[in-house]
């Protein structure tokens, strides 16, 4: 954690949703006159798309059908600790992006699926905005979430956040129904064992969940809408958040624990707003003290 040099990371499963968080960090940063660099998770992957695929086929053959994104042998989980670190101590840090596709990759003249160099942080952002899959990992190796000043998970029920990738890969990515269960399948250990351990560690986690029938995930024709969902916010440190006021704003809100609001899923952009504004603030107010 760092004064001078804060980093708020936002993290989440694959089709959690957290684009759509980082978002709206992106609208209090704009309206706050806040200079943050963005890193997104895919740039630590340890291999490139062809490369990932070489090597899921190799370790196949070899009887080990659950190597996945989510686990450390496909990840550069030691650089983004160096990184974390590096930032907080200096407000620099090596980075790269991934490519997801061509217009990304286009600027580059790269094939999609490729990584760019890396090349160092600029001096003088303001904070370091992290969105991926391990912002807040911890393993026998490496403590990621200890660098991070903010920590937020996006965690939509199991169900949910299948349904949610499944339409994505099939409309964004081109997968079928077969390849993206098998995906999830092979997943599986590993989300186990490095997705879900992370949200121990976050200081606030939102959990979408539906109010619809999502009991058969590989079904559903639709993805419930915010409207037909409720959002559950758990703080790690309730002594810190004005409860009152919240649940004031927050039409239909109400505490199911101490520590814990429940609220209409058409509210998340209005809860993100609310919470995470005065906490940015806070940041921004120690790093202006820390000078």
């Amino acid at each position: 954690m760092s004064a001078k040099h804060p980093i708020v990371a936002v993290t989440g499963s694959s089709g959690a949703g957290t684009t759509t968080v980082k978002t709206a960090f992106q609208h209090i940063f704009r309206r706050e006159g806040i200079n943050s660099w963005v890193v997104e998770g895919d740039a630590f992957h340890r291999y490139n798309r062809v490369e990932m695929k070489a090597r899921r086929e190799e370790l196949e053959k070899k009887g080990d059908r659950h190597f996945s994104h989510f686990g450390p042998e496909a990840n550069l989980f030691e650089e983004l600790e160096k990184l974390f670190r590096s930032y907080g101590e200096t407000g620099t840090g090596k980075v790269r992006r991934y490519l997801h596709n061509e217009e990304e990759a286009a600027p580059y003249k790269q094939e999609p699926g490729t990584f760019t160099p890396w090349e160092d942080i600029p001096d003088g952002t303001d904070l370091l905005f992290y969105e991926g899959l391990h912002g807040a990992v911890v393993t026998d190796k490496v403590d990621v979430a200890r660098h991070a000043d903010l920590l937020m998970g996006v965690v939509p029920i199991i169900n949910l956040e299948w349904i949610q990738k499944i339409h994505r890969d099939k409309k964004e990515r081109g997968y079928s129904q077969e390849a993206i269960v098998h995906t999830i399948l092979r997943r599986m250990p590993d989300y186990v064992h490095y997705i879900c351990p992370q949200f121990s560690h976050t200081h606030v986690n939102f959990q979408r969940v539906p109010t619809v029938d999502t009991s058969n995930p590989f079904i559903a024709r639709d993805i419930p809408s915010p409207d037909e969902s409720m959002l559950v916010i758990r703080f790690r440190n309730p002594r810190e958040i004005d409860f009152p006021y919240l649940l004031s704003m927050l039409s239909g809100s109400f505490l199911s624990r101490p520590n814990t609001i429940a609220c209409p899923g058409g509210k998340m952009p209005l809860a993100m707003e609310l919470i995470f504004t005065p906490m940015i603030w806070k940041l921004m107010h120690r790093k202006k003290q820390a000078r």
